[in-house]
């Protein structure tokens, strides 16, 4: 690797170790040939081995170490009843000894959720109606946290994605993971194509890249918040990520961002029901509406573009809602 001083920084940070590292880094041969492209690789954080987290796994083993060092007792997480991280953050307080409690915005749903029952299954507390919207739930949460310090208890408040800087030192320590797997396989890859929602995920792989100095362009397609919003979020959490390992600070020129949204957050186009068929046809990959297919969407019009390779598409999970669009949809022909 190329900056080891940083990287023992982190392995210094407080840690509960969750997922099962390092992931797989495979060559998508016959993604490449159905998109006249290549070299393609992925690199599969679907496959973290905790639960059915995904990406969140790894902010998650860093915020755990936190709450752990400040003696919490207590995670405070939101979300949509689609949301990974609820259910990943349910199942993995309970791992770590914590309780949890969860918010989440209007009344229960009404078709059933894998991930509000994985996280009900963990021993989570449910509050539903917490607010009216997304938008509220980190106020919430702050608030929900209050209630329960003067009740006594010593929580731990968390945004929604856990998108923090301390939370961000999972996808910085994943940076480091990803430039050791490529150098092995003897290449240094060129685009970095990863989802972007809360924006934790980009951050700290933005604040690796800076700590290891690494030469990637990292594209993050934005899936629920307008690029230019996301970008100054993303930039905040980067520094203060990278001010944790490190003297060498990202700059904006680092964050590259594009706005994913199309109808909507979960809303999957029919571009991205193609993509996700295409996916899933050659290399078995299964991608959620919410942020595999319009990530390896932009992965493919980047490509389209004349971006360099080669390229790597970082899978970030969500396989419940991946299979729960499967039976909604069918699979496009």
């Amino acid at each position: 690797m190329i900056a080891s001083r940083s990287d023992t920084t982190i392995e210094s940070i407080a840690r509960v170790r969750l997922a099962t590292l390092p992931t797989p880094l495979h060559r998508a041969a016959r993604l490449e040939q159905a998109l006249g492209a290549g070299p393609l690789y992925v690199k599969r954080d679907d496959l973290t081995g905790f639960a059915v987290a995904g990406n969140k796994a790894r902010p998650l083993e860093f915020l755990l170490g936190a709450a752990l060092t400040q003696d919490c007792d207590v995670l405070v997480a939101a979300g949509s009843p689609s949301s990974n991280f609820c259910a990943a953050a349910a199942v993995a307080a309970r791992v770590a000894g914590l309780d949890c409690e969860l918010l989440f915005p209007g009344p229960p749903p009404t078709a059933p959720s894998v991930n509000v029952e994985l996280a009900r299954a963990a021993g989570a507390r449910l509050w539903f109606d917490a607010v009216p919207t997304r938008e509220g739930l980190d106020d919430a949460v702050l608030r929900h946290a209050d209630v329960l310090r003067d009740a006594g208890r010593r929580p731990y408040p968390l945004p929604r994605g856990g998108a923090t800087a301390v939370g961000a030192l999972g996808y910085a320590h994943a940076a480091a993971e990803l430039d050791e797997q490529c150098r092995a396989a003897g290449f240094t890859p060129r685009t970095v194509v990863v989802p972007t929602g809360s924006g934790g995920t980009q951050a700290g792989i933005v604040a690796g890249q800076a700590a290891f100095g690494l030469p990637w362009r990292v594209v993050g397609a934005s899936v629920s918040r307008p690029a230019s919003s996301v970008k100054d979020r993303i930039l905040v959490l980067a520094k203060d990520c990278a001010a944790m390992i490190g003297p060498d600070q990202p700059t904006e020129a680092d964050v590259d961002v594009r706005d994913c949204r199309g109808a909507g957050f979960g809303v999957a186009g029919a571009a991205d029901r193609a993509t996700a068929a295409m996916a899933l046809r050659t290399e078995g990959l299964l991608l959620d509406d919410y942020y595999g297919a319009k990530a390896m969407t932009l992965l493919r019009n980047l490509l389209a573009g004349g971006a360099s390779t080669p390229a790597v598409y970082w899978h970030t999970g969500g396989i419940p809602a991946a299979l729960a669009a499967l039976r909604e949809w069918g699979t496009p022909a």
